[in-house]
């Protein structure tokens, strides 16, 4: 293996499976093809129209939009350290592997995003007549007999994914590399709130190194993943939530499972707005508000409801009182988490 992770103090390296082990020249093929946008059904997206490096690998959408201009259902998450995700997307909890999930951008039609479906072989076949691509191909798979396969390009793109690690934040350098002044006493009283129990314990569920409970790396354990429903909406009848945003329900039809998603990582999140799986949620400020209420009111309209009531609500999710020194003490934490040399790290951008 020819690829050095490079992580600070407190960042064990992430799982890589053994049929698709790092290397540079396999990054790099996977940077490349990550940023072509005939990759797409009109030659109009790449997967970095939906994942861009200065929004922290999101796109800005309340939900996403596709190459034919279909909107999706949710929004984009982030893939800043996607590499240490133990389950991918907001409610599958069966997808786990960026191999597996790399070709689903490229060939679903429920939504359409990149649009390939039955057009898969023409854009393979463009492949070979790139010089860029038939150098690069060679180096990234040199044992494999059929290089240009949609398979190969799912281990390319899963390596180029894999690289993309946030570690380099005000709070990393004052939490992991001992620097006292890298952040403010404000963020520094509210890292005590976010970790605390007596007050939010936000913890409970962004825990960790990457402040997510959906999280793994080499030598951890196979804890279960959870999924949490957070009383975003409370609305009548027997699942409470819109569709077709019914979290893990989709999968495993049971009724408890209704509004249950994963819990996203808040690296960067001061970057990614707007928040939650449907982008509902504007500010920071309002997903205070919302989970020190313990859940949301909407007052009026077709998702009127108070979520707080919701049956199927995290019972961790009771509430609390912020005072507003704690709102801007929180804010200022969550604010220190932004690496602002990912965003521009040249590694990560588009090589076209």
């Amino acid at each position: 293996m020819d690829y050095a992770w490079d992580l600070p103090p407190g960042f064990p390296p992430p799982r890589v499976p053994t049929t698709n082990p790092m290397s540079q020249a396999k990054a790099l093929l996977g940077r490349y093809i990550f940023y072509d946008t005939r990759m797409s059904v009109n030659g109009t997206q790449s997967c970095a129209s939906c994942h861009r490096q200065e929004l922290a690998f999101t796109d800005g959408r309340a939900t996403a939009v596709g190459a034919t201009g279909e909107n999706h259902p949710r929004s984009a998450m982030s893939l800043v350290n996607v590499a240490y995700s133990s389950v991918l997307t907001w409610s599958n909890p069966n997808l786990r592997s960026l191999e597996e999930q790399a070709p689903v951008p490229m060939l679903s039609d429920h939504p359409v995003e990149l649009g390939l479906q039955g057009r898969v072989n023409a854009f393979l076949k463009q492949l070979p007549a790139d010089p860029v691509y038939r150098a690069l191909f060679p180096r990234a798979f040199p044992e494999a007999k059929d290089l240009f396969s949609l398979a190969n390009i799912a281990k390319a793109l899963a390596t180029f994914e894999r690289t993309i690690i946030s570690a380099r934040s005000p709070y990393d350098r004052y939490y992991f590399g001992g620097d006292s002044g890298a952040i403010s006493e404000s963020a520094q009283r509210g890292q005590a709130l976010f970790f605390g129990q007596e007050v939010a314990g936000c913890f409970h569920c962004h825990s960790g190194f990457n402040l997510s409970d959906a999280t793994v790396y080499q030598g951890s354990h196979g804890a279960p993943i959870e999924f949490h429903n957070t009383g975003l909406y409370n609305l009548p009848g027997a699942l409470h939530y819109p569709w077709p945003n019914l979290g893990i329900y989709g999968q495993t039809k049971k009724p408890a499972d209704a509004g249950k998603f994963k819990t996203p990582s808040l690296r960067n999140v001061a970057l990614t707005a707007p928040y939650m799986h449907d982008g509902s949620v504007m500010t920071l400020e309002e997903v205070l508000d919302h989970y020190a209420a313990g859940g949301r009111t909407i007052p009026a309209g077709p998702y009127a409801g108070r979520g707080h009531d919701n049956p199927y609500r995290d019972a961790r999710l009771t509430g609390f009182t912020l005072t507003p020194q704690n709102v801007q003490d929180l804010l200022a934490f969550l604010r220190s988490l932004t690496d602002s040399e990912l965003t521009h790290d040249a590694r990560f951008s588009n090589p076209w």
